[in-house]
Formats: C-alpha cells, sequence, structure tokens
C-alpha cells in the first residue's frame, strides 16, 4: 500500500506507511483555552488510532493531555528529551514514553523515525523553567514523510532533514500575527523549494482561532494554505501541493 496521508487539523495527520500508523500532535479539542474550532468537525475516534505518535513540542496545542488520553494503553508515544520532566501529566496516561534528541531514531515496524531540529519555542509555556527542544520528524517507511512541527527557516533545515518525498509543512497559525519561530504561506514555500521534496501538505492553519476575533483580518484564517499553494507554484514548481480539507487523506506519488 503507498504512504496515506490525513489532516485532521492544525498539525494532527495520520501518516500510514509499510503497514504502521504514525499520529503527528494529536489535538482533538473543539476548544482550547481561548482559541475555538472554526472549521472541520472534531476528528473521529479512528482518528487517535496509531502504533506511533509524534509529539513536536510542549506547546498545549501540540501537546495535549486530554487528546493524548484517548490513544490506547500502551501506545508509544515519542517526545522531545525533557518533556515528562516539564509535562509530569504525560506519566499518568498510561503511555510507553520515549524522549528523544535531535538526531536519535525510533523503530516501529517496517518504519524507522528520525528526530531533527526544528527552530522554535519549546518550552510548556506559560508554567516552569523547564525546556525541552521542538524538534521535527522524518518518517521513513516506503516513503520519506517530513513532519516539521513548528519551526522557522533556518539555513542547516534541508541538510540536517535530507532528501525526502513528501513535506507536511505549517503555513500559518491561530491568530493574525506570526512571531519568530514559526513558518507562513511564503517561508513554508521557501522552505519546500530547499528540501526539493515531490509532494506537500500544508498543515497548521485554518482550524482554530481566538474567540472574539472572527471578524478581525479573517483573512490571516482562511488564506494560508491557498497562499502556499500560489507560493509553491513559484518557488518550487516541480512539488505537487495537496490542500487537504479536513480529515481529507491523500496518496501521494512517491519515487519508490
Amino acid at each position: 500500500m503507498p504512504v496515506e496521508i490525513t489532516w485532521w487539523g492544525h498539525a494532527t495527520c495520520t501518516v500510514e506507511d509499510s503497514g504502521v500508523r504514525v499520529l503527528t500532535d494529536p489535538l482533538f479539542a473543539r476548544r482550547l483555552a481561548h482559541l475555538r474550532r472554526r472549521r472541520g468537525a472534531v476528528p473521529p475516534p479512528e482518528a487517535a488510532v496509531a502504533e506511533l505518535v509524534l509529539v513536536s513540542h510542549l506547546h498545549s496545542d501540540h501537546l495535549h493531555l486530554p487528546s493524548l488520553a484517548r490513544l490506547a494503553p500502551g501506545t508509544r508515544l515519542v517526545v522531545p528529551h525533557g518533556a515528562v520532566r516539564a509535562v509530569p501529566g504525560l506519566r499518568k496516561l498510561g503511555l510507553r514514553l520515549t524522549e528523544v534528541r535531535a538526531g536519535d531514531l525510533v523503530d516501529a515496524g517496517d518504519l524507522r523515525v528520525r528526530a531533527v531540529s526544528a527552530r522554535h519555542d519549546g518550552r510548556r509555556l506559560p508554567f516552569g523553567p523547564h525546556r525541552a527542544p521542538a524538534l521535527g520528524y522524518v518518517i521513513e517507511g516506503r516513503a520519506r514523510t517530513y513532519f516539521a512541527g513548528d519551526t522557522g527557516l533556518f539555513d542547516e533545515m534541508a541538510e540536517e532533514v535530507g532528501p525526502v518525498d513528501v513535506a507536511l509543512l505549517p503555513v500559518g497559525g491561530w491568530g493574525p500575527h506570526l512571531g519568530p519561530g514559526h513558518l507562513d504561506a511564503g517561508r513554508a514555500a521557501q522552505a519546500l523549494a530547499r528540501l526539493g521534496a515531490r509532494a506537500a501538505v500544508p498543515v497548521h492553519y485554518g482550524t482554530y482561532w481566538p474567540i472574539g476575533l472572527d471578524g478581525v483580518r479573517p483573512h490571516e484564517f482562511h488564506a494560508p494554505g491557498d497562499d502556499f499553494v500560489r507560493h509553491a507554484a513559484r518557488l518550487a514548481p516541480g512539488v505537487t501541493v495537496h490542500r487537504l480539507a479536513h480529515g481529507e487523506s491523500v496518496r501521494p506519488e512517491v519515487a519508490r
């Protein structure tokens, strides 16, 4: 079976490759603090079915304990080094916890997952001084799929990530402004051009929006996916971009 990618919204994706289901940054909430899910239904129970779950960093819209509690007991959860100390609630979930740094490898069936660097504030905000790195992951099976998590553009990105077939890139946020350590649609297209992937899926946009800001620059919520398609056509014209709806799946063509 070819690799299949499902986007559930925000940074939550299922990557199925070589018979293994990998879930990224699960966020299954209708509301998170001041954020409300504005587009797409809350993912169904089958979205929480995975053999391996990857968390890119400790921000609560990426490491969300109530969403992780929906995983089956014993599911293997990969988190950045220091996460368990910073978020003690992880120990209470009944999951198999693996902490990793950039460069570490994790095997799951016929898949190998490699942790790579990200340029993003990885702290568990606003609580405590404990730090953990923000990470991306390269899922290597029949395809090489790069899940960037949250990151800014950095010079070593292509060298560290290496050749990939599919790039899952964040292209927006959950407010009118993106601070340092993020990719907007234009910078994500620059990253795509450097990575040389065959296919891309834009994520991390068009799902959550602050309550009360519905009428403030609403294009910032709706536009990043289309903007990424437009910028990618100019900067990486050989790449096929799949702009998915919430809950939609795609089987990108890969070289192998």
